[in-house]
Order: structure tokens, then C-alpha cells, then sequence
């Protein structure tokens, strides 16, 4: 190799396949190893062992190997074999590492024939061997047998590709000689994820096994079907050998035997055979890992400072310091009390950007859910008895509304000590404690709002300067005042148009809310209107979700009995959720539009009809019902501005101040800080597995900076063409089929008129396989 630095490279990438393996990832790092890959019965597992000199993997029927086995050889005095599962058990007998393979097969994948991917590391020290990392893979099948899975195929190939599409794996694609080439899955695959043939590396077994008087000269020469790194011709042992345990050396010797001897591979038999293939995937996987060194060097550098800020925690870390629980302690309860604050404000990490929370939901239960609830709905009753009874109802929207944002208070408090996961006692206790806390404040919130709404109730102030008056109340028309922006808008969105399959069926529509109109369009583009309904004596009212269905539901009905929409005395209007319900029915109400609400108030409400149709007492009434409207909107003007205001004074500022002031002494006095202050067996070992990974990343870098990549290795071969490997399993049919039953025959005919009718055209297709 000319540079003792590049003699470490293999041993090197086998330490850092050791490291990541032991903590149960290869931290996205694309290690270089060479994949074995192959139909079953092609001969992987017999041109393994001659590499090892020793019988150690399983055999059978079917599918043998069901998880990829990392073989790592290491040249050594001594001999034995290691599993990284089984650290410090050195095996001397190849008969239990057998054993121990088909064991923890069994142990992940089941006595089934099923697979799994996930890898057994084995290393072999021998003085028989040349370093080398090699997996060997499930062979390829088409039929699933006994009880394996029906896709067993694409389960195989599945993890086949999780290897042979890094640019890091060299594929080492074994085919037998008494098959047909040109059918072999092994060259089809590696075609597919290296078409330029860099990685690629061919290997014929079986040749002892051809039928008599055929031979694979051509292919072996590179001149039939060329592959760009050529082919390797190997001889294991037969069945009968391995039945009889045939000695490996025996057999090497045998191949070597065969190799000089026979008439076709004489002259090349320093190119063939399994010493030959060893030397070469040694030479190969050695430049393959100086051309990768560079970019693995790159990646764990980026690996590493993405670790250090994360690790910096762990580097001294003393799990008994008191010192250190003390401090831990301190910032974890300020963590809490800014990851909380920015909650509610709406900012830092703490935001869900998939749905609304903290302080934006709470904005909209107050600027939404909260204005819909405290509606104007008045029956025609003496002016002071109306008033009083309209300002009755806003107690119940009022608790209702610091209900919900209690309950989002606690949400928020549950999604901030999510950061406490570490210390689950000490989560615990802060859940519990401020979760108390704010339960308290909800009482004397809830106090708070209640005597807001008596101070309205004990004095009806017709002065207020806002108030219409008694004159201003004969002229005024509501409906005017309800339609003062004709063409603001108001909302757009989404909705299900719920209508009988007859009339159309229910469909999503785009919907556009204005001041005076709803329309509905085929999507947001708004190109395509479907309807316009003007919005004129119109109403809602809450519809009952059907037994199967998951929309909430409301309708849009016309007061005068008139239809709605075609035919439709009432349209109904479907949406995801109760939220989004609530937040259209909001807007809805900023139209003008009211729900259908308490249709007869009480015993005492008198329904319109019992009124005389004197056009005197006709006015009278309007003019009731226009102060009404008046001091009602004053009040619920008044309201919805200082019912936010008061949540977030007596309940939200105070969460607040109290986890920011007190928290921590109610920590103190809740029990011993040890037991706060205990890790979590999650996080315990989380902290082991950072700390093995930065330093496994570490070590890899300081064994990558000691070796010099300067060494000139062999180019790449030139490309070849490989257009032969057919695309697909019915071209492949079709190319055997026509080079058996035409190819062939017309081959040796025309080979044979060329050596005696063109003689130099003849030795130019023996030197070159070409007639080009």
C-alpha cells in the first residue's frame, strides 16, 4: 500500500462500526462495507466461509439468512470469533457461533422464517484472513414458503436496497454459472442503484458445475455481458462435501487444482479463485474508504457540534451533587415561568402551529366565543324589566367564558412542564401547584364578574351619553344600523353545505360573509358563484349532529317562513369543529344575524301575536325595542371590555406573578429536594447514550486525523457497456428466451463461417469480443 496509516483503514472502519452499533445507531453515517447479495442457493454463504476457512453459518432450505450479518475480518495470530452482542465471550468453536447466529435470528425475527434488518455484528480474527468488512444478506426469492409472509420478496428487497443504495456500499453481486446471466437478480439489482458500474464487482460461482463441454471463458475475459470491475470465478465446496465436512483448506486447494487445470481458466487462474477475490475486496473496500474518508470526516464534524451544546450538561455531571440539584432546580422553575409567560403572550417555542393555544385561543374565547354569548335577543316587555332581565343573562356567558379559559390555563400549565420530563416528581408537584393556584383565583375571579354585573343592575343609566333617548327611539330604523358597512366582509371559509342527495347532497363550499349578503363559491378563488342569500330576516338555530356523524351543525332559517335556498326553508351549515362553529356564529352575529334564541323568554314574556294591531301601541313597542337594543349594546359594550380585563388581572397576571415569586418556596415546602430532584430512567439513560455517542464521534475523528490519505490508489475501470441487463422481469424472459433458442445457435454459425471464410475479422472478435 506504500503508506502504513492506509494498512488501518478497514480495522478503522470497523471500530466505528462497533461504536455506533453498541449504542443502537449508526448516527446517519453511511459507514463503507461491501454488500454480498444474490439469489438463494447462489453460493454467498459457502464463498464467506472459504474467506473465514472455517464452516460457521447456517444452512438449510428456504431462506437461511433472515438478518444481515456484518462480517468483519481481522487478520490475526490468534483465531476465534466475537459478537458485539456477546462482548467479551471469545469462540473458539465455529460449530457455537453457528448456533449463537441461528439463536439471535430466533430471538428477533422468530422461529417463523421471517426477517427483520436489524444487523448481527460478528468479527473473525484469524491469520487465514485479509481485513475486511463484508454483510451478508437474506438471498433474493419470488415465493413465499410455509409461513413466511406473502410479500416476503419485497420485504427482502426492501432491505436489500436500505444497503446497496449508499454511494459507501461496494456491491459484490454473486451469480451461479449454470444459470443464465442475463436472468441473474444479483446484476439486475446492482444496475438499478449503480448504473455507471463503480460499485459493482462480479462474481460467478458453480463453475465446476456447468454442464460438460460449456464454459464461462467469455464471461470470465469480461468479453460476454462486461461488467465495468470484471468477474471473479470461484469453486466451492458441493453439498456432498459439506455433508461430509470437507476441510476448507482441502477445498481451497481443490479450487486452485481446478482452476490450473482446466483447459478454459488456465490462463487466468491467477485472477480466479477465493484467495484472489479476498485480495481484491481488500484493495477495493481499502481505496473505497480513502475516496469516502473525506465526507465521513465532514459528516461526523457536524455530528459533533450538533452534540455539543446537548452534551455540554453531561460532560461533569455528578448525580448525588446537592449543589447541582440546587441549581437545577432554580432554572428548570424560571425556565417554567418564561416557557409559561410566552405561552400566554404567543411567542418562543412554545407555539402549536397546528392548532391555536395558550394566549391566542384565550384571545379568541374572549373576542369571539365570548361576544356570541352575549348577543342582543329582546322580547317586546316594558323597557326596565327588558333591560334588567338581558343583563341577568350575561352571567351565565360570563362564568362560561372564564370557564374555558381556566381550562386553557391549565393546558397551558400541562404543556410547559412537558420541559420537566427529566424530574417527573418535580413535574408533578409544579403541575399541582399552580394547577391549585389558579383553581383558587378562578373563585374569586368568578366574584369579580358577578359583581360587575350587579353594579349594572343596580342603577339603569338612561344618561349615558351612548344611550338613543327616548326621542331618537320613535325614528330609528335597526335594520339601517344593522347594515351601516354594506359591503364589509366579514368572514371567509370553509363549510359543508348539508342539503338531501335529491337537492344535490352535502359538499364543501367556500363561503364569504358580508354585511349584507352570504355567497357561496366552488372554491377560494371565488371565480365560480353558486348562490348569493341576502341576509335580510334572517336567523340561526343549533341543529342536532346526526348518530354518525362528527360536523357540528347550525342552520340559517328566514323568519317570515319564507325558503332560504331553492326549495329549503332552512339551509344547514357543517364545520370540523365546536371552535370553528363557535367563531361563524360570532361573525354571523357582527352581521346582524341572531340566533333563534329563548323563543318565549319566560311565563311572563307575552309572544307578539297577543298584542292588538293598534298602530299606536305598534309604535310604542318599537320604541321599547330600540332602547332596549340601545342600553343592551352599552352594556355588553362595557362588559366584553372588562371581562377580559379582569381574567387577566385577578387570574392570568397573577398565574403570573406567582410562578415567577412563590413558586419555588412552595416547591421547597412541598418535600425533600432529592426526591424533586430525581431523574427519570428515560432520561438517565438518554444522558449514557449522548455521552457514548460524543464520544464514540469524538474517537472517530481523532483515528480519522492520525491517518494520511495520500496514498494513489488504482482508478476506476472504464465504463462498459451494460445495456444487456434487461430492465424487467418479463425482458429478462424474453432476452433468455431469445438467446437460448436463437442467439446462441446463429452465434456459433456465424463464428464459425468467420474463422474460415474472414480470418483476421475472426481474431479480432477473439481479442476484442467485439466485431465493432
Amino acid at each position: 500500500m506504500g503508506n502504513r496509516g492506509m494498512e488501518d483503514l478497514i480495522p478503522l472502519i470497523n471500530k466505528l462500526q462497533d461504536a455506533f452499533s453498541t449504542i443502537g445507531q449508526s448516527c446517519n453515517l453511511d459507514l463503507p462495507q461491501i454488500a454480498v447479495v444474490g439469489g438463494q442457493s447462489a453460493g454467498k454463504s459457502s464463498v464467506l466461509e472459504n474467506f473465514v476457512g472455517r464452516d460457521f453459518l447456517p444452512r438449510g432450505s428456504g431462506i437461511v439468512t433472515r438478518r444481515p450479518l456484518i462480517l468483519q475480518l481481522v487478520n490475526n495470530k490468534a483465531e476465534y470469533a466475537e459478537f458485539l452482542h456477546c462482548k467479551g465471550r471469545k469462540f473458539v468453536d465455529f460449530d457455537e457461533v453457528r448456533q449463537e447466529i441461528e439463536a439471535e435470528t430466533d430471538r428477533i425475527t422468530g422461529s417463523n422464517k421471517g426477517i427483520s434488518p436489524i444487523p448481527i455484528n460478528l468479527r473473525v480474527y484469524s491469520p487465514h484472513v485479509l481485513n475486511l468488512t463484508l454483510i451478508d444478506l437474506p438471498g433474493m426469492t419470488k415465493v413465499a414458503v410455509g409461513d413466511q409472509p406473502p410479500d416476503i420478496e419485497h420485504q427482502i428487497r426492501d432491505m436489500l436496497m436500505q444497503f446497496v443504495t449508499r454511494e459507501s456500499c461496494l456491491i459484490l453481486a454473486v451469480t451461479p454459472a449454470n444459470t443464465d446471466l442475463a436472468n441473474s437478480d444479483a446484476l439486475k439489482l446492482s444496475k438499478e442503484v449503480d448504473p455507471q458500474g463503480l460499485r459493482t464487482i462480479g462474481v460467478i460461482t458453480k463453475l465446476d458445475l456447468m454442464d460438460e463441454g460449456t464454459d464461462a471463458r467469455d464471461i470470465m475475459e469480461n468479453k460476454l455481458l462486461p461488467l465495468r470491475r470484471g468477474y471473479i470465478g470461484v469453486v466451492n465446496r458441493s453439498q456432498k462435501d459439506i455433508d461430509g465436512r470437507k476441510d476448507i483448506r482441502a477445498a481451497l486447494a481443490a479450487e486452485r487444482k481446478f482452476f490450473l487445470s482446466h483447459p478454459s481458466y488456465r490462463h487466468m487462474a491467477e485472477r480466479m479463485g477465493t484467495p484472489h477475490l479476498q485480495k481484491t475486496l481488500n484493495q477495493q473496500l481499502t481505496n473505497h474508504i480513502r475516496d469516502t474518508l473525506p465526507g465521513l470526516r465532514s459528516k461526523l464534524q457536524s455530528q459533533l457540534l450538533s452534540l455539543e451544546k446537548e452534551v455540554e450538561e453531561y460532560k461533569n455531571f455528578r448525580p448525588d451533587d446537592p449543589t447541582r440539584k440546587t441549581k437545577a432546580l432554580l432554572q428548570m422553575v424560571q425556565q417554567f415561568g418564561v416557557d409559561f409567560e410566552k405561552c400566554i403572550e404567543g411567542s418562543g417555542d412554545q407555539v402549536d402551529t397546528a392548532e391555536l393555544s395558550g394566549g391566542a385561543r384565550i384571545n379568541r374565547i374572549f373576542h369571539e366565543r365570548f361576544p356570541f354569548e352575549t348577543g342582543l335577543f329582546t322580547p317586546d316587555l316594558a323597557f326596565e324589566a327588558i333591560v334588567k332581565k338581558q343583563i341577568i343573562k350575561l352571567k351565565e356567558p360570563c362564568l362560561k367564558c372564564i370557564d374555558l379559559v381556566i381550562q386553557e390555563l391549565i393546558n397551558t400549565v400541562r404543556q410547559c412542564t412537558n420541559k420537566l420530563g427529566s424530574y417527573p416528581r418535580l413535574r408533578e408537584e409544579t403541575e399541582r401547584i399552580v394547577t391549585t393556584y389558579v383553581r383558587e383565583r378562578e373563585g374569586k375571579t368568578k366574584d369579580q364578574v358577578l359583581l360587575l354585573i350587579d353594579i349594572e343592575l343596580s342603577y339603569i343609566n338612561t344618561n349615558h351619553e351612548d344611550f338613543i333617548g327616548f326621542a331618537n327611539a320613535q325614528q330609528r330604523n335597526i335594520v339601517n344600523k344593522k347594515r351601516a358597512i354594506p359591503n364589509q366582509v366579514i368572514r371567509k371559509g370553509w363549510l359543508t353545505l348539508n342539503i338531501s342527495i335529491m337537492k344535490g347532497g352535502s359538499k364543501e363550499y367556500w363561503f364569504v360573509l358580508t354585511a349584507e349578503s352570504l355567497s357561496w363559491y366552488k372554491d377560494e378563488e371565488e371565480k365560480e358563484k353558486k348562490y348569493m342569500l341576502p341576509l335580510d330576516n334572517l336567523k340561526l338555530r343549533d341543529v342536532e349532529k346526526g348518530f354518525m356523524s362528527t360536523k357540528h351543525i347550525f342552520a340559517i332559517f328566514n323568519t317570515e317562513q319564507r325558503n332560504v335556498y331553492k326549495d329549503l326553508r332552512q339551509i344547514e351549515l357543517a364545520c370540523d369543529s365546536q371552535e370553528d362553529m363557535d367563531s361563524w356564529k360570532a361573525s354571523f352575529l357582527r352581521a346582524g344575524v341572531y340566533p333563534e334564541k329563548d323563543q318565549v323568554e319566560s311565563e311572563e314574556a307575552t309572544p307578539v301575536d297577543s298584542f292588538s294591531m293598534d298602530p299606536q301601541l305598534e309604535r310604542q313597542v318599537e320604541t321599547i325595542r330600540n332602547l332596549v337594543d340601545s342600553y343592551t349594546g352599552i352594556v355588553n359594550k362595557t362588559i366584553r371590555d372588562l371581562m377580559p380585563k379582569t381574567i387577566m388581572h385577578l387570574m392570568i397576571n397573577n398565574a403570573k406573578d406567582f410562578i415567577h415569586s412563590e413558586l419555588l418556596a412552595y416547591l421547597y415546602s412541598s418535600g425533600d429536594q432529592n426526591s424533586l430532584m430525581e431523574e427519570s430512567a428515560d432520561q438517565a439513560q438518554r444522558r449514557d447514550e449522548m455521552l457514548r455517542m460524543y464520544h464514540a464521534i469524538k474517537e472517530a475523528l481523532s483515528i480519522i486525523g492520525d491517518i494520511s490519505t495520500s496514498t494513489v490508489s488504482t482508478p476506476a475501470p472504464p465504463p462498459v457497456n451494460d445495456s444487456w441487463i434487461p430492465e424487467n422481469r418479463l425482458e429478462n424472459e424474453q432476452h433468455a428466451a431469445v438467446w437460448k433458442g436463437i442467439a446462441f445457435p446463429l452465434l456459433w454459425l456465424s463464428m464459425f463461417r468467420m474463422k474460415y471464410e474472414h480470418g483476421p475479422l475472426w481474431s479480432v472478435f477473439v481479442e476484442t469480443g467485439s466485431l465493432r
